[in-house]
């Protein structure tokens, strides 16, 4: 092995993997040394390698000093503890422990523990066996319930896009209609002074919420009034949005006043720099601030002087974003207790992206947590051909493993405050995430390795302290060994029916599913039931010169598919008759449903667009302007929607398909 191949290991860099087609593949020199300068270590000449390799041993020895993991009822190995030393349990509890040949002894509670021993004090992470699961929610059945993109609801009043409000209406009426469950797009802070930043999968922080959703009834008042268009106006819509909150902030009374200092005092030091970064960002932006990063020098530090004086000066303007998370805060657990109340036995699935905005809050107030000089993709796969550049970044192992997962912590946490689960956007970044130095094309990243073990721990207490299921999204490039992991931790894994198959020419039967997975229909990024059929996507496609340039070929084969789907469908005893003709997709919807209904998986999620046959999809994955994406809104409120067909009949579908 070269010295480069050695440093790229030593840093976690993997310089051979195998792609989705089952292919051997092996990162080149050249993006391995790029990929290394990005990450701090340089590696352009053998004196280089050599200094970056000195270093990253000595950061390797610091990082591991302060944090372990283990599971409960196991022994677990702590370097360099000495021979005795005193367990201070989370709950203050305390017990004298010898630590035999540098291993502790088995601990039978779950949680974050304090070891102190003569050499030191470490946190101690003892995991419970598995995440809470659908099971301990719901024994003994099997339950659905809808994905949602949250701003594509409708309610009663006219309202630009929907909000928590009509979250909450919405998941009672799926409540009363059967489901158990409404998995959600992100609720993850975005940028609400730039009306053109509305993707929920690039936000500015994931520890808090997209403002834009906040409920100003909850302060009396009400949303309505506004243009409600089929197509989302976001460039109109964002700062009409803006002005009514700032009505309710100007109009709030002194039990507000003080419910606000309450959450801000609980929030702390980082929710108060997330309001700044808001602030200041509304502030820089009309001068053609991007991210912070184009904000003047001295306003790069956060506790700096600069930004302190500012916002002395402009008080008034940081409490306006800290009474906007409030209220956000506020809506989305009054989104939760209603669809509990309505008898949802998991309520609210949050959705956790994979990344954040180098530009961002987090980036900004907490940069030490990140990785820098480098974004987050995937190399070319099923979902992506040409592989892809996500834009955004992520955090850095090594910061992980020295702030005793601490960021990963809070991510989670803030993701589950209101929630009965959490689907993980790219769950794989639990073990690798594929990295692109900025300014190159995804084919010239590599995989970056993560503690995953660790990590799964600190999921898995979680999950158990918040009672919440954790779905993990594994689609994809998966790396070996990642989904038995899931398995044994207790997390569900996604099976979508389109990407299901035994071979070229056989849907993978329902009874062939796992049932520690959750079936769907498709995604947000996949083309409706309806939409498949009917070849929508390629009509996309060939309008916008995408894919493979033989329209008649991808009509051919979409042909072929449409009769694997239809036989698959009449064996598994979901659909009866001949095959429907192409423009005739309601059949198809409803055996589909029907048909990952009758899986053994604990849970099946439909997408919103599926439940009322809808043929457009919420996005067509590379592209930004070229498509509609996260613009598309519902044709009705929720409640008319699920009381007539097609609706009413996929939701008795569902139902019978769930019960049997």
């Amino acid at each position: 092995m070269s010295a480069l191949h050695e440093l790229a290991a030593e840093a976690g860099l993997q310089v051979d993997w195998t792609d989705a087609a089952g292919q051997a593949q092996r990162v080149t020199d050249a993006a391995l040394a790029r990929v290394l300068g990005a990450m701090g270590y340089p590696a352009d000449s053998d004196a280089a390698i050599a200094t970056s390799r000195e270093r990253l041993s000595g950061e390797r020895a610091e990082d591991a000093a302060g944090f372990v993991s283990g599971d409960v009822g196991a022994p677990i190995a702590v370097r360099g503890a000495g021979a005795r030393g005193e367990l201070i349990l989370e709950d203050g509890s305390r017990r004298d422990v010898t630590l035999d040949g540098g291993t502790l002894p088995p601990i039978d509670r779950p949680g974050y523990h304090r070891l102190v021993t003569d050499a030191g004090e470490m946190e101690v992470a003892v995991a419970p066996a598995r995440c809470f699961t659908v099971e301990d929610a719901a024994p003994g059945r099997r339950i659905w319930g809808p994905a949602v993109q949250i701003p594509a609801l409708r309610d009663r009043r006219d309202t630009a896009f929907g909000d928590f409000g009509t979250l909450a209406k919405s998941a009672a009426a799926f409540a009363a209609a059967g489901a158990d469950a409404l998995a959600m797009s992100p609720v993850h802070a975005l940028f609400p002074a730039d009306p053109g930043r509305y993707s929920p999968y690039a936000p500015s922080s994931r520890l808090f919420l997209n403002i834009l959703y906040a409920d100003p009834a909850l302060v009396g008042l009400p949303v309505t009034g506004e243009a409600a268009p089929e197509l989302i106006d976001w460039a109109d819509a964002i700062p009409q949005r803006m002005a009514k909150l700032r009505a309710a902030y100007a109009a709030r009374p002194g039990g507000v006043k003080d419910a606000v200092a309450a959450f801000a005092e609980r929030g702390g030091e980082a929710l108060a720099c997330h309001a700044r970064f808001d602030a200041l960002h509304a502030h820089f932006l009309p001068e053609g601030a991007y991210g912070w990063q184009d904000w003047p020098e001295a306003f790069h530090d956060p506790a700096g002087s600069a930004v302190a004086d500012w916002v002395r000066a402009h008080g008034e303007e940081v409490d306006f974003f800290l009474f906007c998370q409030w209220l956000a805060d506020r809506s989305l657990a009054e989104a939760q207790t209603a669809a509990t109340a309505a008898g949802m036995a998991l309520g609210l699935i949050a959705d956790l992206a994979v990344g954040m905005d180098a530009g961002g809050s987090h980036a900004w107030s907490r940069p030490e947590d990140l990785i820098t000089g480098l974004s987050i993709g995937a190399p070319p796969d099923i979902l992506g051909p040409e592989g892809q550049n996500w834009g955004i970044t992520g955090f850095s192992p090594v910061a992980l493993r020295r702030r005793g997962f601490a960021p990963f912590r809070d991510t989670i946490r803030a993701a589950l405050a209101h929630a009965g689960g959490i689907r993980i956007d790219h769950a794989m970044g639990l073990q690798r995430l594929w990295v692109v130095p900025d300014g190159c094309s995804a084919a010239e990243g590599a995989y970056l390795s993560y503690p995953v073990d660790d990590m799964l721990r600190v999921l898995a207490i979680e999950s158990q302290a918040a009672r919440a299921i954790v779905i993990g999204e594994d689609l994809g490039t998966v790396p070996e060994g990642f989904r038995p992991r899931m398995d044994a931790r207790g997390m569900l894994g996604m099976r979508v029916m389109p990407f299901e198959m035994d071979g070229p020419d056989r849907l993978i039967p329902p009874d062939r599913y796992d049932r520690q997975a959750a079936a769907m229909t498709g995604t947000h990024d996949l083309p409706t039931m309806a939409g498949w059929w009917t070849g929508r996507e390629l009509d996309w496609n060939e309008r916008l010169g995408r894919g493979r340039p033989d329209h008649d070929a991808n009509r051919a084969e979409r042909a072929h598919q449409r009769k694997v789907w239809w036989q698959g469908f009449t064996e598994a005893g979901t659909a009866s008759g001949p095959q429907p003709a192409d423009d005739d997709p309601a059949p198809v919807v409803d055996a589909a449903i029907g048909f990952v209904g009758r899986t053994p998986c604990d849970l099946v999620i439909l997408p919103m667009e599926d439940v009322l046959g809808l043929v457009e999809q919420p996005n067509l994955p590379g592209t930004i302007d070229e498509h509609p994406n996260w613009r598309r809104r519902m044709p009705e409120d929720t409640g008319a929607a699920l009381a007539h067909d097609p609706a009413a009949t996929h939701l008795a579908t569902i139902n019978e398909a769930r019960s049997t």
